[in-house]
């Protein structure tokens, strides 16, 4: 059997496509935004809303969010001095500390005050 360099090429292709002992591919899933999350804690802002609604962090835990709306947004708590991203311009992603103390921080939208959400420290 003589073995062209295409006839290889197509073997190899081949091999790598068989289901036997190799990593599986498979399609990127959506991003969805955890409602727990320990490390790596996020909100997603999208049509005007917090996803999710309700986040549980650790004290101290860093959390992203990605305002994925043209529109600015902030992340503010309602307890002085406990968060605020500051405005995250459309497109953009910020970051904030959850507080040190066990609880539960409401937070809102300074530009969209009725955008709402609840931070649970734990």
């Amino acid at each position: 059997m003589v073995l062209t360099f295409a006839g290889l090429c197509l073997l190899i292709a081949l091999a790598g496509c068989s289901s036997s002992g190799g990593p599986a591919l498979t399609s990127p899933s959506p991003s969805t935004p955890s409602s727990t999350s320990v490390n790596g804690a996020r909100i997603v802002i999208k049509d005007f809303r917090f996803e999710p609604t309700d986040l549980t962090a650790a004290p101290g835990a860093k959390v992203s969010v990605v305002n994925e709306d043209s529109a600015p947004h902030t992340v503010t708590a309602e307890a002085a001095n406990a968060f605020d991203t500051s405005t995250i311009e459309g497109g953009r992603t910020a970051t904030f500390i959850a507080p040190p103390t066990v609880g539960t921080y409401r937070y809102l939208c300074d530009i969209h005050p009725s955008m709402t959400g609840t931070l649970t420290v734990r």
